[in-house]
């Protein structure tokens, strides 16, 4: 990228509705689309638009977080001269903990003063996309604006939870409200901020001395009359990831191939941890239909419209419809499993019947046409 431009995924305080899912990780490790996990998108979009310096404003649970992403070689982000930083919070205090993303900013204020990079681009990880972000780095210099939220069009159900925004005909934001709000908008803020890393620090200065400590509720809202804030609309996939049910619809939608193509190499390619296994292995008695079987598979009974992660047994006479079965997964002679998510490591013994209540539009659109 042209551009002097460092990265910030910040996972302080995600929004985050997966229930069982997050017990034991944090949102940006949820595994997803058979064999990645969340925050992969946000790598992935970084490093494919040139950015080289990237940080990870860890929060909590982040032990499968460190174990994912390592020394970064997987997205190419093991250099010396920038590479990845996962940055943990700097104490383990209770209460400074729990403070907002501002007063963490502030804890690892050297990681940005020391950085000679003109803008950040800052990001969560449960926004599920394929972003270029030079254009967008483009879009604000010529709008000549202090921030620059991407945004996104999307008048269907939002099973996810998002901030919605109001924008003028120039495309300057006037209006954001929070997640739980019921502005009448069908312009969805996908959590990404583009703006120089000087008035990153002032407006974490500045805030963190009126006693407030959240940058988009406290620095951002606070100032929308005050700051030129423009939105540029992205046109590509997006999946809002941070409740069960739009955890379900999204991963079901890869069994669109229109949609894995879009998200998965559109504008670049979405990388991951890479592990060493055989492929899938498929015996006589095994059938499958519209689904995505990870490596290290094997395939013995019938799966039709489901996720299959890396070394997932699917025992002889078995029948998965419909479900999410996660890494190391085992499914017992015989036993059913319907609309369901089964987390890693989990075994289904012979003979059981496991019918979950997860729907999808997708799944309902397909039938419809069945």
């Amino acid at each position: 990228m042209k551009h002097r431009v460092m990265g910030v995924i910040n996972l302080i305080h995600e929004t985050d509705e997966l229930e069982r899912l997050t017990q034991s990780r944090c949102l940006a490790t949820v595994p997803f689309g058979a064999r990645y996990r969340l925050i992969d998108f946000a790598l992935s979009s970084m490093v494919n638009s040139g950015i080289h310096k990237v940080a990870i404003f860890a929060h909590k649970k982040y032990r499968s977080l460190m174990d994912h992403v390592g020394s970064g070689s997987h997205w190419d982000l093991n250099n010396r001269q920038s590479g990845l930083f996962l940055l943990p919070p700097a104490t383990d205090d209770i209460q400074e903990i729990s403070r907002g993303d501002l007063y963490h900013f502030y804890q690892h204020r050297d990681y940005f003063n020391r950085s000679t990079l003109e803008y950040v681009v800052i990001t969560r990880s449960h926004m599920v996309c394929n972003v270029d972000f030079g254009p967008i780095i483009e879009y604000h210099q010529e709008r000549e604006a202090d921030i620059t939220i991407v945004c996104k069009e999307q008048a269907e159900q939002l099973l996810g939870r998002a901030r919605k925004v109001k924008m003028d005909e120039d495309g300057r934001i006037t209006a954001i409200q929070d997640h739980y709000g019921r502005m009448l908008s069908d312009t969805i803020s996908m959590e990404m901020y583009i703006m120089k890393k000087e008035l990153l620090m002032e407006l974490v200065e500045t805030s963190l001395a009126q006693g407030q400590d959240h940058l988009v509720r406290h620095a951002i809202f606070s100032r929308i009359d005050q700051l030129r804030i423009y939105g540029y609309k992205y046109e590509g996939y997006l999946g809002v990831v941070n409740t069960l049910a739009s955890y379900y619809d999204h991963n079901m939608s890869l069994l669109r191939p229109d949609v894995w193509r879009e998200l998965f190499f559109q504008p670049g390619t979405v990388f991951t941890k890479g592990k060493d296994e055989p492929p899938a292995r498929y015996l006589g008695t095994s059938k499958v239909v519209n689904s995505l079987i990870a490596n290290g598979c094997r395939i013995e009974g019938t799966v039709e419209n489901s996720i299959i992660f890396r070394g997932v047994h699917i025992r002889k006479g078995a029948v998965v419809r419909n479900s999410i079965i996660m890494q190391n997964g085992d499914i017992g002679e015989n036993s059913i499993v319907q609309y369901s998510i089964l987390d890693k490591d989990v075994r289904v013994q012979c003979d059981r019947d496991i019918r979950g209540t997860m729907t999808s539009p997708f799944l309902a659109a397909k039938r419809k046409i069945i």
